[in-house]
């Protein structure tokens, strides 16, 4: 077993998880000494019934300060700067965040500038930046990929300059996290896999890089494994409650690993696709798993060979020969993709030319692929790759990735 020299661990976020953990919102509030929140959400999570399941779950004595429902998909400066002003107009003393990643980094957002009696977030960009705890935050996740529930970090978009800002605290845990399967139920199958398989990069990226710890090693784990049993049964029955739930945990486990242990290449990768094509997150993320772990296989290739345990189970574990395990795991990644277009009737992308927008236009050109190479190696998680890489390396990796083919040996 690794052991490193020295490492830190740390999260202070409270976890409610079961059927009727939405209940228990109200006590939760009390010890926090809020009655006011400020509930963000998006518009697909309010129109799915979901904020109606919510509010249910409160008693009379808490009251709902304001209703933020028109989070966009990429949580974005000008909206929180914008739903700061209205937290302190409806004199909210606390936020209640329902969503997925951009919900969570939005409320993350806003609480910041709200704690801290500013105007804009912009303020607080660079390390060290805030000093206190924060705000009461309770974050519900609706899709079960992010972790953002039990995270550190804050992604939040400034569009007029092409860029995504990274904010990394302490102070930006939330302090209570519900996992409640009613919350993931109505997931459609695209929107389960890629989020899922989000969790799965944040798992495996966790177990792999260099900040990797004993501790970030076990959430890893045990995520990868609750991904690779459930995430197709939940896709063929959606209305899995154990199912959903167990996938909920895997994506919260996963978040408290990678918080702790960072990523690697495949998010920086990731971050450049995101912020320049606009393509989701998760989908860049399924895509670009198994490049990041070929292209590092020379240097943790012991680590990628032991995954293939909790990702295929113990005989396929027993009867791979050991030399050719990590290369197993690799090609389980890669079949987990294309097992998951197929369920999802070729919604689920597994290279980069094949995702579309709405219009059915493709999202990443070939002219973008050096731009993206750019961008990523100013991204700040290319620190924890165990590979260095440059720009050439970079694009090497894209221009897989963009035509689906496999990196092969370096």
């Amino acid at each position: 077993m690794y052991i490193p020299d020295y490492y830190e661990y740390y999260c202070r976020v409270k976890l409610i998880s079961g059927f009727r953990a939405l209940e228990e919102i109200p006590r939760l509030l009390r010890g926090l000494n809020a009655a006011r929140p400020m509930i963000v959400t998006d518009k697909g999570v309010s129109g799915a019934g979901l904020l109606d399941i919510l509010t249910t779950a409160f008693s009379d004595e808490i009251v709902v300060g304001a209703l933020a429902d028109d989070v966009p998909a990429d949580s974005e400066l000008k909206v929180v700067n914008r739903l700061s002003a209205v937290y302190r107009a409806k004199g909210c003393d606390s936020i209640i965040a329902l969503g997925g990643g951009s919900v969570m980094d939005t409320a993350k957002g806003i609480n910041i500038v709200v704690s801290e009696n500013a105007e804009d977030l912009m303020d607080f960009t660079g390390a060290g930046a805030l000093k206190r705890r924060l705000n009461p935050l309770i974050a519900i996740p609706t899709t079960a990929g992010t972790g953002s529930e039990v995270t550190l970090v804050a992604v939040v978009a400034d569009h007029e300059n092409r860029r995504k800002m990274l904010f990394n605290s302490y102070f930006l845990l939330p302090d209570a996290a519900i996992l409640d399967p009613r919350m993931t139920l109505t997931l459609p199958p695209a929107i389960t896999a890629f989020t899922a398989m989000d969790a799965l990069c944040h798992a495996v990226e966790a177990y792999t890089c260099l900040a990797k710890n004993p501790l970030s090693d076990a959430a890893a784990w045990r995520a990868i494994s609750l991904i690779s049993r459930n995430l197709l049964k939940v896709i063929s029955e959606p209305g899995h409650e154990k199912g959903r739930l167990s996938l909920a945990i895997a994506a919260t486990l996963a978040g408290m690993a990678f918080s702790n242990s960072m990523v690697g290449m495949v998010h920086s990768l990731g971050h450049s696709v995101g912020a320049l094509c606009g393509v989701p997150h998760g989908t860049c993320m399924a895509i670009l798993l198994p490049y990041g772990l070929e292209y590092n296989l020379h240097k943790n290739g012991r680590h990628t060979a032991e995954l293939l345990l909790p990702m295929a189970g113990p005989d396929v574990y027993a009867r791979t020969p050991e030399h050719l395990r990590d290369q197993e795991m690799i090609a389980r990644v890669r079949r987990l993709n294309r097992d998951l277009r197929e369920a999802t009737g070729g919604a689920h992308a597994c290279s980069l030319k094949e995702v579309q927008d709405r219009d059915g236009n493709p999202m990443v050109t070939e002219d973008h692929l050096p731009v993206i190479a750019e961008y990523a190696q100013n991204d700040g998680s290319i620190l924890y790759n165990p590979e260095d890489l440059n720009q050439a390396d970079l694009l090497t990796v894209i221009r897989a990735a963009f035509e689906g083919d496999p990196l092969g040996p370096r």
